[in-house]
């Protein structure tokens, strides 16, 4: 049995709402152990994000200012969103838009590392299901940085993974929404 076939994700916590006028941001707070410099390299390296992350990216991310093509990774149709870094402050601040909200990566050195805090704007109809992805997605990028890769597990892998199920229910129960099914 390989690493990724054990996979289970850990319980739904270290994710927050806060709702602004008409938004809605998902918060998720991970402890890693690499530094801030390993992690800020695997946020923006285009080789490292196809590891983990649910889009590709053409360039490195890394540079505020620069035009990046990000490309969403195993939806039915390639949907690629050309976005603009808003800021790049490495190794710590690294903003962007994708999948029609801002997403804001502050990395925080820590004696055990890093602390690394995503903020997305995201439709709150579907944040109980970002929640699920990202978490995911962030368990993927700590068993990659550790050296253990499991691979992504994004898009339809993601929603086919009883694990993304309920992931995907219980966030909706401590946000207080509905969870959607697809």
């Amino acid at each position: 049995m390989t690493d990724r076939e054990k996979y289970k994700p850990g319980p739904a916590q270290g994710a927050q709402i806060r709702r602004e006028e008409d938004q809605c941001t998902l918060v998720l707070v991970r402890e890693l152990r690499q530094s801030p410099e390993q992690v800020w390299m695997a946020l923006t390296e285009p080789a490292e994000l196809r590891e983990w992350a649910p889009f590709d990216a053409d360039v490195n991310l890394g540079k505020a200012g620069a035009t990046v093509k990000l490309t969403t990774v195993g939806a039915p149709s390639p949907h690629v969103t050309e976005t603009t870094i808003t800021r790049a402050d490495a190794p710590r601040v690294l903003e962007f838009t994708w999948g029609g909200g801002n997403i804001r990566w502050e990395l925080e050195a820590t004696e055990e590392g890093t602390r690394m805090t995503l903020s997305h704007t995201i439709d709150q109809r579907f944040i109980s299901m970002g929640a699920a992805g990202w978490h995911i997605c962030l368990d993927v990028l700590d068993h990659y940085l550790g050296g253990t890769p499991l691979g992504r597990i994004v898009a339809g892998d993601a929603l086919k993974f009883e694990g993304w199920q309920h992931l995907n229910k219980a966030y909706a129960a401590q946000f207080g929404v509905e969870a959607p099914s697809w």
